[in-house]
């Protein structure tokens, strides 16, 4: 592939809230896990693992018990004294928290455990950190490995929505409905399907904004 071919697939990516009526197939996703396993990792500890939800049944179940713990907080803001808060999270944050309701897939992206030699035999004999720091490491690389998913979806036409609110809102109610495992920490899920309409394009910042050249 040329460069200015890439270039454009990164540059005509959107994160898409609204889907077709139209299947995914298992092996279009099947397809994308291929490609979201090439990510680069941590001395090639691989810490991604991926739950691919594909009834529309479950999904909706999915939907319910985020707005149900979102509805949760907006009543203890409203004890409070946070009305107006209370008013934005279900008015605002609600629909943009659970905009992977009509997709026909939604992807839950997990971090497994980071090992490795240099964990083993050196890190944690000394003490080289703290376990939350080799938490971070396992979700570093299932971030690299996720965003191979989305290009990868877009390349073949389809289109995908990474979103945390559903972790955010409602972790635990998540992992016990999917049977997440307690050592496996739950990084984000992405909506995927055909794409119902392409949003405009956003701003980005300018080059010079975002960086420095060290000579």
């Amino acid at each position: 592939m040329e460069y200015e071919q890439f270039k454009q697939i990164l540059k005509s990516r959107r994160s898409i809230r609204r889907y077709a009526d139209r299947p995914v197939s298992h092996d279009d996703v099947r397809d994308l896990i291929d490609c979201a396993r090439y990510a680069p990792s941590d001395t090639n500890s691989q810490t991604w693992k991926f739950i691919a939800v594909m009834n529309a049944e479950k999904i909706k179940q999915i939907e319910a018990m985020t707005w149900d713990c979102l509805h949760r907080v907006a009543a203890r803001a409203e004890t409070e004294g946070l009305g107006r808060e209370a008013k934005l999270l279900t008015r605002s944050f609600g629909p943009y928290a659970t905009a992977f309701a009509d997709a026909p897939v939604l992807i839950v992206c997990l971090a497994t455990p980071y090992q490795s030699k240099f964990r083993e035999k050196i890190f944690d004999p000394i003490g080289f950190a703290d376990k939350a720091i080799w938490e971070e490491e396992g979700i570093k690389s299932s971030c690299l490995a996720s965003m191979n998913l989305m290009l990868a979806a877009h390349a073949k036409g389809l289109a995908t929505c990474p979103m945390t609110g559903p972790v955010l809102l409602a972790q635990n109610e998540l992992r016990n409905y999917l049977n997440i495992p307690d050592e496996c920490q739950i990084n984000m899920v992405i909506a995927l399907g055909y794409p119902a309409d392409t949003p405009s394009k956003l701003g980005r910042k300018e080059i010079d904004e975002i960086l420095e050249i060290v000579d």
